[in-house]
């Protein structure tokens, strides 16, 4: 028997979903802001980027623009300040865009077949049109692209992991990253 694949790509939606908001606990407003990539890359950003990209491709493309449009919304796509969280955006805000976005995301998944048709305005003429099975294919993949990054940056932030039962600054953390050091230093010119 086979899975129902529109389900399964749901159920790693919202569980990269879920990672990525998960990422902002317990950090102070400045950890969440700050850029810790040489291109700026913060966890703030990540999440008001995916709340962009859940609206634009799980709605707009199928009619559906927000019922209230992002602060960071603008005219051109192109021109949306989307990586990054400005002075006057809360956490809150961004994160309850993010959340109301996902909701809206829900109902066009619920309410469309895999097959349905949809399409994305600034892309290419002539490759604008698609259909949920692609734009949920990709939705899934951004969101775990960005949740993996969110991953090293919360990382880098206070050495939280995923991995509850080893704490990140425990012996066992620190002789493995010895060990890799010195198998990778066996590669030095």
């Amino acid at each position: 028997m086979l899975n129902d694949v529109k389900a399964e790509l749901l159920a790693v939606l919202r569980h990269s979903r879920a990672v990525m908001l998960g990422k902002l606990d317990g950090l102070s407003e400045y950890d969440r802001r700050r850029p810790l990539t040489p291109t700026g890359t913060n966890l703030l950003g990540l999440v008001k980027h995916l709340a962009g990209l859940e609206y634009g491709y799980l709605g707009e493309s199928f009619g559906r623009p927000p019922v209230e449009r992002p602060s960071w919304f603008r005219d051109d796509p192109y021109d949306e300040i989307d990586m990054w969280a400005t002075p006057d955006e809360s956490t809150d805000y961004i994160t309850g865009v993010y959340r109301h976005a996902c909701a809206h995301s829900d109902v066009t998944i619920a309410e469309r077949e895999l097959d349905s048709p949809a399409r994305v305005a600034h892309w290419e003429p002539g490759r604008q049109e698609t259909t949920l099975g692609v734009l949920l294919i990709r939705m899934v993949s951004e969101t775990a692209q960005h949740a993996g990054h969110a991953d090293i940056i919360r990382e880098l932030i206070d050495g939280r992991t995923d991995q509850d039962s080893v704490a990140a600054d425990s012996t066992y953390w620190r002789e493995r990253k010895d060990e890799v050091q010195r198998a990778a230093e066996r590669f030095l010119p």
